[in-house]
């Protein structure tokens, strides 16, 4: 079953309806839907769908060819292939145009692998014949730093060519949560908090059974859990230096998340070789350096913390990678029961933030907040941490919020103490004017509900995040 990805379906069939050829450069990391998206997209409309492999150059040749020549003809020559790459690209100037055939290049960075010429064969043919068609040309990659140089790099031989590309990024909490119709609104928060956005994750969770026996069984489980070395598996496909690198995300997923202490955490020793890992996790979209949101020159802060965007890795790399050797001896229930639960609260809180300020970026977006903000984040000092800051510093406004992930309803003491939190960040930044809200999982006390009638506080629920309230 396909979910939602309507804004990309959109984007793409926006393309589609062109009257001019298209060159459509779609990437993002393993697991994140990819093609999925392109069989939806491609399922009622006549296209080619090649999937590169790790075979050789020769082989995939042949079954590119194959492919061409198969869409125009009922039977395919034993052991067909055209003499050439640039011979294969241009055939497809002879398939018919009435009803703009798509070409996928799917896994794209594979044929780049296996021929380091085929950007540069496919941008002599796109300028010679290609572009002058009605075709549309999809190329699509998992690997994002040479998706980034080789194709759409501005040394890149295709640079200029594209007519438009887009990242595709893990499912939102509204999306990820309708993989689970059977779950509570609290029930579809704790799995995205727990495995995130990758629809290849999220479809492993069966709302048939509880969290934590979906814990237990596919992330846990050494012998049979789909989830359990996911991560290992993946990154040791994408990194060179695995170990290190495996040392630092733990690290991060520990708390550590300045840079001293990641560098003394993982052990790695060398401040700027740890500066060097980091940059290229940030590259593959696995960690994101995280400022305050007032921070006027963000790449330049001293205030810069790390953490990893992934909530999975996350995740994994928090209960899973310290207690392999006990997973490994079937100790799963114990890890679990011991590691997991009673510090589960304590890891989804971090979540519950996150999910709180993409949540009034999405007010900001559909004009419902009545300023215009100029950065949405965090925000903190020495004195102070405020978990949500919408603020417009021009015109010295701001919206603060304070996430409470706690059984209890919140009452008026938590925006008491987020008052208190604002006189620290007005002295620092004058803001005249401040909006308060508070996220809470559990609802609100009476009296904080009336108060906020009075003052004007917004209030907001999980439902509100996970249903887009």
């Amino acid at each position: 079953m396909f979910i939602d990805r309507k804004m990309e379906l959109d984007l793409l069939d926006q393309r589609y309806r062109s009257n001019q050829a298209e060159l459509f450069v779609l990437y993002g990391r393993r697991r994140v839907g990819k093609t999925e998206l392109l069989r939806a997209f491609c399922a009622d409309k006549p296209h080619i769908f090649f999937i590169a492999t790790l075979s050789s150059d020769s082989e995939q040749l042949a079954t590119f060819s194959q492919q061409v020549y198969g869409f125009t003809h009922a039977d395919v020559p034993a052991g067909f292939t055209f003499p050439s790459w640039e011979a294969a690209f241009q055939a497809l100037v002879e398939l018919p145009m009435q009803s703009k055939p798509i070409i996928v290049l799917d896994e794209f960075t594979y044929l780049i692998s296996g021929n380091k010429a085929i950007p540069s064969i496919l941008q002599k043919v796109w300028d010679e014949k290609l572009k002058n068609t009605q075709i549309m040309m999809i190329l699509c990659g998992s690997y994002i730093g040479m998706m980034e140089t080789e194709v759409l790099g501005y040394q890149a031989p295709l640079y200029g060519r594209r007519t438009a590309s887009t990242l595709l990024r893990p499912m939102d909490l509204a999306s990820s949560a309708l993989f689970f119709p059977g779950y509570s609104a609290e029930e579809k928060f704790i799995t995205w908090a727990v495995v995130g956005g990758m629809p290849y994750y999220l479809r492993t969770v069966q709302d048939s059974q509880d969290i934590f026996s979906n814990i237990r069984q596919h992330i846990l489980d050494a012998q049979t859990g789909t989830l359990f070395n996911e991560p290992r598996l993946l990154l040791m496909e994408e990194l060179r230096e695995p170990r290190n690198y495996f040392s630092i995300l733990r690290a991060i997923a520990q708390g550590r998340t300045r840079l001293n202490e990641i560098a003394q955490g993982a052990g790695i020793g060398e401040v700027t070789t740890v500066a060097r890992y980091l940059d290229l996790l940030q590259q593959m979209r696995l960690i994101t350096r995280r400022v305050p949101a007032t921070e006027t020159q963000p790449e330049k802060s001293k205030k810069g913390i790390y953490q990893i965007d992934d909530h999975f890795l996350r995740f994994w790399f928090r209960y899973v990678h310290p207690n392999q050797s006990s997973l490994d001896l079937g100790l799963a229930d114990g890890i679990l029961q011991q590691r997991i639960k009673p510090d589960l609260d304590h890891f989804i809180a971090a979540a519950f933030e996150e999910a709180a300020i993409t949540f009034t970026g999405r007010l900001a977006q559909a004009g419902e907040l009545d300023f215009f903000p100029e950065r949405i984040g965090g925000w903190w000092n020495r004195d102070a941490e405020i978990d949500v800051l919408a603020i417009n510093l021009s015109d010295k406004i701001a919206l603060v919020g304070e996430c409470k992930w706690t059984v209890h309803p919140v009452g008026t003491s938590v925006l008491d103490d987020l008052k208190q939190k604002v006189v620290v960040l007005t002295k620092d930044h004058e803001i005249k004017k401040v909006q308060f809200a508070i996220f809470a999982r559990n609802g609100f006390t009476p009296d904080l509900e009336d108060r906020s009638a009075r003052e004007g506080i917004h209030l907001f629920t999980i439902d509100s995040l996970v249903n887009r309230v």
